[in-house]
């Protein structure tokens, strides 16, 4: 029987406290993206634009957005004989009373679906990062070379080098080379190619480092697996990658990939790079068309169905179900589904989770806030008070309670628990 030969595996079970309020309730990857979309659509799209059929999910956070979201996987046509996506939570038995201790642990407890599907290359990638990639040239050269592990890497300046796992490569050609070593967010890098977490693996190779990694007690690819591979002098080889790769790990890192969709000719080409979602999620495609009113204002938007402009929208994106009143201003700003933005209201440079509801003439933010680091992000399901002043860089948990707003400002780089 016909038997896929790469199983990809998506690391998307993580919470990152940099994210804050954004990750309260979900994984990073089910983090909403791009006016409709989730991040973890990425490389699921990625994977279907690249053939490969076979996929499982290791999720382990709050992950009923994110399974509710993937759905059957039909969005990614990952549904028939031979593909589909299995999501793989963390579970415990007789011989395992762990949850997933990390990224190269997560793999490990899952060593039996693997080999039941008995791949000749296992992709494991990261859940959580926007780029475009054509995996089978990565596997093509993972081939060509005979290589053990081949590690996707993108050029990044010295200065931010230190925040990734990081390499230096062979001058072997542009596609890629031998990597000379590795370190895992070292203090003072040697190199600037930094670890886009997509890893090519040879299947037995994987299975003999993880089992010997489970005598440690550290379970990261990253900061365990590969430098014990480098140790051993394994045939590791870095793949090079050219385009654009978007590392949402921060408020102002997410802020900025998501106005790098704006303006006349963006970074990001969602329509171009195949971008697949699950319609059905939040009855996306069941939504009525987009509505602008008679004195309704875009500029250098992006507004997505089921939405009603009556106010004013400037460089912003808005996702489905949201609602700017007349005499409201949007601006500089990321507004998730079903937010209703009432007259008088004035939002700069913020992100703002679902189910919203600002008042008559709350105000957030600045239009002098020039940092992305003062971007305020208010957290699901609130109801803030009309009149309400909310300053830059502030963070509003969800569903605070009407006692709870001070009736002063909440001034800049506070937070409301």
């Amino acid at each position: 029987m016909y038997r896929p030969s790469t199983l990809a595996m998506i690391l998307a079970g993580g919470r990152v406290d940099e994210l804050g309020v954004l990750t309260h309730y979900r994984p990073k990857s089910a983090v909403p993206f791009g006016g409709f979309a989730r991040v973890i659509d990425f490389p699921l799209s990625n994977l279907l634009q690249s053939g490969i059929e076979r996929v499982a999910i290791l999720s382990q956070y709050r992950s009923y957005s994110l399974i509710n979201h993937i759905g059957t996987g039909a969005a990614w046509d990952m549904i028939g004989r031979n593909r589909g996506i299995s999501i793989l939570p963390p579970f415990k038995d007789y011989d395992n009373s762990y949850w997933y201790r990390g990224s190269a642990d997560a793999v490990y407890q899952n060593l039996d679906f693997i080999q039941y599907h008995d791949p000749s290359v296992i992709l494991i990638l990261s859940g959580d990062h926007i780029y475009q990639m054509d995996y089978r040239k990565m596997i093509r050269y993972h081939n060509e070379q005979d290589a053990d592990l081949t590690a996707a890497f993108i050029e990044v300046p010295p200065e931010s080098a230190s925040r990734f796992g990081v390499a230096e490569i062979a001058d072997e050609g542009p596609v890629g080379g031998r990597v000379l070593s590795y370190e895992e967010k070292p203090t003072s890098p040697k190199g600037c190619w930094a670890s886009l977490t997509v890893f090519c693996f040879r299947p037995e190779v994987l299975y003999k480092e993880l089992e010997k990694n489970q005598q440690t007690d550290s379970y990261e690819f990253g900061r365990d697996i590969i430098p014990k591979m480098m140790e051993q002098h394994y045939k590791i080889c870095g793949y090079k990658f050219n385009g654009y790769w978007g590392y949402t790990r921060t408020i102002d890192e997410y802020w900025q990939t998501s106005m790098d969709l704006l303006g006349p000719e963006p970074k990001i080409d969602l329509e171009a790079w195949g971008l697949r979602t699950n319609l059905c999620h939040r009855n996306i495609g069941d939504r009525q068309p987009v509505k602008i009113g008679p004195h309704g204002v875009l500029d250098n938007s992006m507004v997505y169905n089921g939405s009603i402009i009556e106010g004013t929208v400037r460089n912003s994106i808005i996702f489905p179900g949201v609602h700017v009143k007349a005499g409201a201003e949007v601006n500089d700003s990321i507004i998730f589904f079903d937010n209703i933005i009432h007259p008088g209201a004035k939002l700069h440079r913020m992100v703002s989770d679902v189910n919203t509801v600002f008042n008559r003439n709350v105000r957030v933010g600045a239009p002098n806030c020039e940092k992305p680091s003062r971007i305020t992000v208010i957290g699901w399901n609130n109801n803030i008070p009309e009149d309400q002043q909310i300053g830059c860089g502030c963070r509003v948990d969800p569903r605070i309670a009407p006692e709870k707003w001070p009736k002063t400002k909440l001034e800049d780089g506070e937070e409301l628990r």
